[in-house]
Order: C-alpha cells, then structure tokens, then sequence
C-alpha cells in the first residue's frame, strides 16, 4: 500500500476550544497507529507544523482520513505527496513475540 507525506499548519495562536479538542484528537491519532493507518506522526517544537506519514491507497482516501482529524477544522493541509521510498527503523527487525 502507497505511503503519504502529510504536512499540516497549525494555527497561529490555540484557542480554548482548540485545546480542549487536544485529548480526543491525539486518542484518534493513537488508534490510527495502533491500525498502523498512521506510520508517524510528529509537531514541530515550535507547534506551527506537523507531519504524518500514511499507508492510503490514493490521496482521496488520505484526505478523508484527515477531515475525520478532531483537530481538522484548525488545520491546514500544506501538502500531500505519495512517497517512493519510506524506510523506517521498526520495519528493519522482525517484531518480538512474547509467547
């Protein structure tokens, strides 16, 4: 399945409501990766940008991922683009079962 670079703008300033939505959004987030939909996600330090890294099979798909975002009404969506390579540490070593 095709890998997506996501880069978001976040709002200049973060009103209540924004922060108020923080929780729900980052439990969207967290089941996204449990489901390994969302392969990364990451802010800035400086909290103007952010990136996420998705298994989509197009970009249509990703762009209904992302408006179902908590947070999306205070997002810009900067980009989207389907990625050729995407290494990853994790995916180097086999995953460790404890049976």
């Amino acid at each position: 399945m095709p890998v997506f670079a996501i880069s978001l703008r976040l709002p200049d300033s973060f009103s209540e409501d924004f922060l108020n939505l923080i929780p729900q959004h980052r439990s969207f987030i967290n089941n996204l990766l449990s489901e390994r939909i969302i392969e990364s996600y990451a802010i800035g330090a400086d909290r103007s940008r952010g990136w996420v890294f998705m298994n989509a099979e197009d970009e249509e798909a990703v762009r209904s991922i992302v408006a179902q975002f908590p947070l999306y009404p205070y997002l810009q969506v900067a980009s989207i683009d389907r990625l050729f390579i995407f290494d990853r540490a994790t995916s180097q070593f086999p995953q460790i079962s404890l049976n």
